[in-house]
């Protein structure tokens, strides 16, 4: 490109076709040129020789330096450089520099023929001989004083915020080296910055990424607070802001802001445990539950790997209404804090409502299986808890639940509640699987009103049999085959039953087919054999109670005397004299009451001297033990014996071999039931059973 030159005879330095400026001239009339012509008069434009001498120069230079032509000509180009920069010998390095490298860019202070200096950008080309030697050079120079002071003086305001600014801010390189740290950041950090790496800053509880310098994604949620490290190992919790810049060398550098926040995160913590946690016990509350079984759920809870446990203070009401509400409340405090001490570490307890305790096991295999883990907690909770000088007792209903893929938090917590209604009704600790499909309650409550409507229940018999061997009693026990889930026992029926208020239909139910179907049995051995029926729903205190049971027993024609009508030992518990009265009069028509698992409950013995019951049936867990465990054995007796006296029928629960059987003839049981005589059998295989001359009975 042609550079216009000032003198009229438009050779330079006497060597025409050098490559130097030509007159302006000769250059082109194009209007484009033109203009780049008069933006290049903003430069000093000079062409020097091989031992930097000015041998051309541009219209700019008199503008830039002052000078006029015949006082630049033939001068040494170092006259432009301040005297500490010529006595350091910094013009030769710099023409050293264009001919190592061909050219050179640089910037720094420069002198006007009247002494006063400006900032000069610079940039110098090196001119070769066709031998390769260097022949002379061009330099360019623009004065940029006023963009520098401007640099200058914005270097100084961000130099002034970046010491006032409240928040921490750090400099690092490439590699997260700290070059600066503002006086904020070190107060925070109390300590010293420069030098230290970003991972030096991080305190060991820190999760975040890896890398302080990621800048920040606009188009996701802020980051989590990183944790840094006080000089004392205290951690801060800080909002770190990142983004890239560059240097006036053009390396790249970043800039990050470290805002405080950790007065927020502790007040935010102190949120969410006030909102996850109760507030008398400091247990999980139902929200903390949520929380906690949200995980185990997302990552697959199969069966023995979760479990849940549900429990129900037993007669906690009589403890607020003795001593009132504060000793209430110790009691609970107190068998919290047995929870969070002495369960295994697999295991966290909460507290959802009142007196309803619940643990989450997310190990229980860890946890020495279900079986071991519901004991556990009932060993917990059974306790004498010392309130106002006196020893409280206290024990609970354990109802627990083995977690399935595929079921919903409510749907698991649903079933425990379940289990443990179950166990509060007198069957003991109850353990069951939690349903595997949400919405299964709702469903299986519609499936089963429609099945009891369309009469697609079924019952199963199993024989209760007398010291002689003859079959006495059947017990009726409800079964549903589902169509989409196959054979439901009870254990599934009357929890979706009692949430679905369902229970007093499936009791009459129950009542009226189990009757009508013992119309159809014959005597066996010569004794016409009765029907016993487990009610739940139907109970004594309703106002049709007794009409319920008569209109069953009318519309079927069986003989009252057949019938026997079972209840847990719980319901009968602070029975009304009005509800006792209507159990007689039907007992004087001939239909009996049996006590289900008696042993379970509270029942003190002048209310079983007053309740109009006259079978009292064994709780099978005693049955089970009394060959191993002394007590066990020692229960039996005291019960059988205490039947005896009060001239009730003892019928034994749970008989699964001969010893049991054996031991409890022994005692005295009128009367046995379990598995050694029979499984419970369809209506048609029963009836069979009873129409064989003599039949095989252990």
């Amino acid at each position: 490109m042609d550079i216009p030159n000032s003198h009229a005879t438009g050779a330079v330095g006497g060597r025409p076709g050098s490559g130097f400026p030509r007159p302006a001239a000769a250059l082109p009339r194009d209007p484009l040129i033109g203009e780049l012509v008069a933006d290049l008069r903003e430069y000093a434009i000079f062409a020097l020789d091989a031992d930097g001498r000015v041998s051309s120069w541009s219209a700019g230079a008199r503008r830039v330096k002052g000078y006029d032509s015949e006082e630049i000509i033939g001068r040494h180009f170092s006259v432009f450089y301040p005297p500490e920069q010529v006595e350091s010998g910094y013009p030769d390095w710099e023409l050293g520099q264009a001919i190592a490298h061909g050219f050179l860019i640089d910037r720094g202070w420069r002198l006007r023929k009247d002494g006063t200096r400006f900032w000069a950008h610079v940039v110098i080309t090196t001119q070769r001989a066709p031998d390769g030697s260097p022949e002379g050079f061009i330099k360019v120079v623009r004065d940029e004083t006023e963009a520098h002071a401007q640099r200058q003086r914005s270097e100084r305001r961000f130099a002034d915020l970046f010491e006032l600014a409240p928040v921490g801010i750090a400099l690092l390189d490439q590699d997260e080296r700290i070059l600066d740290a503002n006086g904020a950041l070190c107060d925070l950090l109390g300590d010293r910055l420069h030098g230290k790496s970003a991972a030096d800053l991080m305190h060991p509880s820190d999760r975040g990424p890896g890398s302080i310098s990621r800048p920040a994604d606009p188009d996701h949620e802020p980051a989590a607070p990183r944790v840094l490290a006080r000089a004392d190992g205290r951690p801060v919790f800080c909002d770190v802001r990142c983004a890239a810049s560059v240097q006036d060398d053009g390396n790249r550098f970043w800039l990050a802001v470290f805002q405080d926040v950790t007065e927020q995160v502790r007040h935010a913590e102190t949120l969410h445990f006030q909102a996850t946690h109760d507030q008398t016990t400091g247990l999980l509350n139902r929200q903390g539950v949520n929380e906690l079984l949200a995980p185990v759920l997302d990552v697959g809870g199969g069966t023995d790997q979760a479990a849940v446990v549900f429990c129900d203070l037993d007669n906690f009401k009589r403890v607020n209404d003795s001593l009132g509400h504060d000793a209430g409340d110790e009691l609970l405090l107190a068998l919290a804090q047995r929870l969070a001490t002495e369960l295994p570490a697999c295991c966290t307890p909460a507290r959802l409502y009142g007196d309803e305790f619940l643990v989450v096991c997310s190990d229980v295999s860890g946890g020495g299986g279900i079986d071991a883990l519901v004991t556990k907690v009932s060993d917990i909770l059974s306790a004498a808890i010392p309130l106002q000088g006196r020893l409280v007792s206290i024990t609970a209903s354990i109802g627990a639940v083995t977690v399935q893929d595929g079921a919903t938090i409510d749907e698991i917590i649903s079933a425990a509640d379940a289990a443990m209604f179950d166990a509060k009704r007198g069957h003991g600790r109850f353990t069951r699987t939690a349903p595997t499909t949400s919405g299964v309650q709702l469903t299986l409550e519609q499936d089963l009103r429609d099945a009891l409507r369309h009469d697609r229940l079924r019952l199963h018999y199993q024989p209760i049999v007398a010291r002689d061997r003859s079959i006495v009693l059947a017990e009726a026990l409800v079964r549903w085959p589902h169509p989409d889930l196959g054979p439901l026992a009870p254990d599934v029926i009357l929890p979706v039953a009692e949430k679905g208020g369902l229970l007093p239909e499936l009791d009459r139910w129950v009542l009226r087919t189990a009757l009508a179907e013992a119309t159809t049995w014959e005597s066996h051995d010569g004794h016409p054999v009765g029907v016993t029926v487990n009610v739940s729903g139907l109970r004594p205190e309703a106002p049709d109670f007794a009409d319920e049971i008569s209109a069953a027993i009318s519309e079927t024609g069986i003989a009252p005397d057949r019938v026997v009508v079972e209840m847990v030992e719980t319901s009968l518990v602070d029975l009304p004299s009005k509800p006792c009265k209507t159990m007689r009069d039907l007992a004087s028509t001939g239909v009996r009451f049996a006590m289900d698992d008696f042993g379970t409950g509270y029942s003190s013995l002048a209310r079983l001297k007053d309740l109009p019951t006259q079978i009292v049936k064994l709780d099978q867990r005693f049955v089970s033990g009394m060959g191993s465990d002394p007590a066990d054995l020692g229960i039996v007796r005291a019960v059988v014996e205490l039947a005896r006296a009060m001239r009730r029928t003892c019928i034994a629960e749970g008989v699964e071999n001969t010893t049991q059987r054996r031991l409890l003839e022994g005692l005295g049981v009128d009367a046995c039931q379990g598995f050694l005589f029979s499984r419970p059998l369809p209506a048609p295989e029963f009836r069979a059973l009873l129409s064989t001359p003599g039949p095989d009975l252990p």
